[in-house]
């Protein structure tokens, strides 16, 4: 009866004590608290989309990552990254009518090279080489270029939440 009382107790004080293991998952550090979005070096003709894309990663990483923005020399996190290609005026969709040649959808291509560096710890967290695709309707290159963009961006977020 003492075996089994002192069994109880044992499992008791166990279940009581809970499981302190968790797991976290990716995620900046903890000690991330601020990031410098630094705009991308363009080796493309197109200037307003590095723009886009830089102010699209700001308001991301603060609504997204909740970081405040900083300059490079007090934030605790840099992005920087490269524009590399922008090739835009792929025909995807054509007019049914033979005698008229023209294309009624067109798709624009966009890739980068990003960066998210720790500066408190000196240390690279991410880094991608990412392809968007943006389709657009003839005359839509604008639309076309904030999909590939929204989808840029949305790759660096989710390569930031899943760093290890």
């Amino acid at each position: 009866m003492r075996a089994l009382l002192s069994v109880a107790m044992a499992c008791a004080a166990l279940l009581s004590a809970g499981c302190r293991y968790h797991l976290t998952g990716g995620g900046l550090p903890s000690d991330i608290k601020s990031v410098a979005i630094i705009p991308f070096d363009n080796e493309t003709a197109s200037p307003e989309l590095q723009h886009e894309l830089n102010q699209a990663l700001r308001n991301s990483f603060a609504s997204k990552l909740g970081l405040k923005e900083a300059g490079e020399d007090k934030a605790s996190a840099v992005v920087r990254g490269k524009i590399v290609t922008y090739d835009l005026d792929v025909a995807t969709a054509f007019s049914a009518n033979p005698a008229q040649a023209t294309s009624s959808r067109r798709q624009l291509k966009v890739s980068v090279h990003v960066e998210i560096f720790d500066q408190i710890h000196n240390k690279t967290l991410w880094t991608g080489d990412l392809v968007a695709l943006g389709d657009y309707p003839e005359g839509g290159e604008a639309a076309g270029r904030k999909q590939a963009v929204e989808k840029i961006v949305s790759d660096v977020i989710q390569g930031a939440q899943s760093q290890w």
